[in-house]
C-alpha cells in the first residue's frame, strides 16, 4: 500500500493529474474495466442536475433504508470528512475501508493520471461493489455527460431544477447546461425529470432515447398544506406528509423522489403510512440546518452557492417568524457569482457579514466585499471562522436569526470551529 493513512492518500491524489478537472470518460473507463468489477447493485440510480441533488439523493437511501432495503450512496464534495462522500446503509465508510480501495485503485490505474475525483468515484464503486447493495444512488459531481459517474449505466436517471452553474466546464445557457446534464440518460431506461420548466435540449434527449420519463406536474404533482405538510399525487397514490427539511424546494425535492420510487415499482406493495414513515429520521446536513450552539442567536447553515439556490432560500427566509434581525453570513469561490447570489436574496437580509475563504478558490474577504458592494452594504467582515465566532457572541441578540451560506467551504469552516 502506497499510504498508510487517509490524509495522506488525498493529499497525493490531489497531484497526480496536474488538472484539478478534467473532464472525459476515457481514463476512468480504462481503469474501471480494469478492476473487472461485479454489477455494483440490483438497481442504480443516477442523480444529476444544479440543485438539489444532495437532498435527492438523502431522500432516497433515508426511504430505502427504512423500508428494509440494503443501500448504498456516493456523493459529492463532503462537508466535513471524505468519508461522508460513501456511505453503506446510511454509515460513511471508515479510513481503512478508505485505504484499502484507494491501493486497488492504484494499482489498477497503472500510469494513468487520474484526477482527485475520478480517484474517488473509482474507489467509491469499488466498495460499493463489495457491499452489493439493492440499490446505489450516484450523484453527479459535475454536469453528467463527461462526469466520472456516467460510465455507470443507471436504471434511473433523476435529474433535479437545473440553472447556471459552473459556466466555465458547462456552458453558458441553461439549454447548454442541461444538456450536458442530459448525458446521464439511457436508451429506454427510465427518468424523473424533477423541475418547474424543462429546457428544450432536456426534452430533446428525452425523446431521442425514447425514456420513460415522469414529469412533475404532468405526470406527479403537489400542493402545499398548513404547517408544512404536502398533498403528493400521481396516477398511483394520493399521499399527505410532511418533508423532513425545510422550504418549497425540499417538497419539490421529496415529490421527485416519490415518482422515482413509484417509476421504480418500490411503492407498489407499501401502503400510505408505510411510505410516508420510511423517510423518519432523515439527515442531510448543511440544507438549510439549524444548529445548536452558545451563540446568542439562532444559527442555520446551508451550502447553496448558485442564484437558484439563493432564491429558494430567500422563499425559505420569508417564513420565518423573528423579532429580531437576519443576518447573512457569506462565503463564496471565485469562480461564482457573488453579486447575482446576494440580489435573489436581499430583500430579506437586514445585515450583510462576509467570510474570507483560505482554501483552493476561495474569496479572500476584501475581493468578496467588493463583488457585492454593488448590490448590499457590508456590516462585519472575518478572516477566519474563529474571528467570526469570536466577534458574534458581542454582536448578536437572542431574537436574531443569523444563516450561514455561499459555498460548502463556508459551512464546514463554521462547523468545524463551532
Amino acid at each position: 500500500m502506497r499510504f498508510k493513512s487517509l490524509e495522506s492518500w488525498l493529499d497525493w491524489q490531489q497531484s497526480l493529474n496536474p488538472k484539478n478537472i478534467e473532464l472525459g470518460l476515457d481514463r476512468v473507463k480504462l481503469v474501471y474495466q480494469s478492476l473487472d468489477l461485479p454489477q455494483i447493485a440490483d438497481t442504480v440510480i443516477t442523480v444529476a442536475g444544479t440543485n438539489g441533488k444532495g437532498s435527492t439523493v438523502a431522500y432516497y437511501e433515508t426511504w430505502l433504508q427504512n423500508s428494509g432495503y440494503k443501500v448504498a450512496s456516493y456523493t459529492s464534495p463532503h462537508l466535513i470528512k471524505y468519508n461522508e462522500r460513501i456511505k453503506l446503509n446510511l454509515e460513511s465508510v471508515s479510513d481503512d475501508d478508505l485505504c484499502s480501495a484507494f491501493s486497488v485503485i492504484d494499482e489498477a490505474r497503472g500510469d494513468v493520471a487520474l484526477t482527485y475525483f475520478e480517484f474517488g468515484t473509482l474507489a467509491a464503486l469499488y466498495l460499493i461493489s463489495q457491499f452489493k447493495p439493492d440499490v446505489a444512488i450516484l450523484e453527479v459531481g459535475l454536469g453528467g455527460r463527461l462526469d466520472a459517474v456516467n460510465i455507470i449505466d443507471a436504471d434511473l436517471a433523476h435529474i433535479t431544477p437545473i440553472g447556471l452553474d459552473h459556466q466555465d466546464w458547462l456552458g453558458d445557457t441553461v439549454e447548454s447546461i442541461a444538456y450536458e446534464k442530459a448525458g446521464i440518460l439511457r436508451d429506454e431506461a427510465l427518468s424523473v425529470c424533477n423541475m418547474t420548466t424543462v429546457p428544450d435540449s432536456l426534452k430533446q434527449a428525452l425523446t431521442d432515447c425514447k425514456s420513460q420519463v415522469v414529469t412533475f406536474s404532468r405526470d406527479y404533482d403537489f400542493q402545499l398544506l398548513d404547517d408544512g405538510f404536502i398533498e403528493w399525487s400521481n396516477d398511483k397514490h394520493k399521499l399527505k406528509l410532511k418533508p423532513p427539511l425545510l422550504g418549497y424546494h425540499q417538497a419539490l425535492n421529496i415529490s421527485g423522489v416519490l415518482a422515482g420510487l413509484s417509476l421504480l415499482g418500490f411503492l407498489d406493495s407499501c401502503g400510505n403510512k408505510e411510505i410516508t414513515s420510511a423517510f423518519k429520521q432523515l439527515s442531510c446536513p448543511g440544507r438549510l440546518q439549524n444548529i445548536e450552539t452558545s451563540l446568542p442567536a439562532s444559527l442555520w447553515v446551508d451550502v447553496g452557492h448558485n442564484e437558484d439556490a439563493a432564491e429558494a432560500l430567500a422563499q425559505a427566509l420569508s417564513g420565518f417568524k423573528t423579532n429580531g434581525r437576519i443576518i447573512v453570513l457569506l462565503g463564496m469561490l471565485s469562480d461564482k457569482n457573488p453579486a447575482g447570489f446576494v440580489a435573489k436574496l436581499k430583500s430579506i437580509v437586514d445585515e450583510w457579514w462576509v467570510l474570507g475563504l483560505d482554501c483552493d478558490r476561495g474569496l479572500p474577504v476584501n475581493e468578496l466585499t467588493e463583488r457585492i458592494s454593488s448590490q448590499v452594504n457590508v456590516s462585519k467582515k472575518f478572516n477566519s471562522a474563529e474571528k467570526f465566532v469570536e466577534q458574534a457572541v458581542l454582536s448578536l441578540h437572542n431574537e436574531d436569526i443569523i444563516l450561514v451560506c455561499g459555498s460548502f467551504m463556508t459551512v464546514e469552516a463554521i462547523l468545524s470551529v463551532l
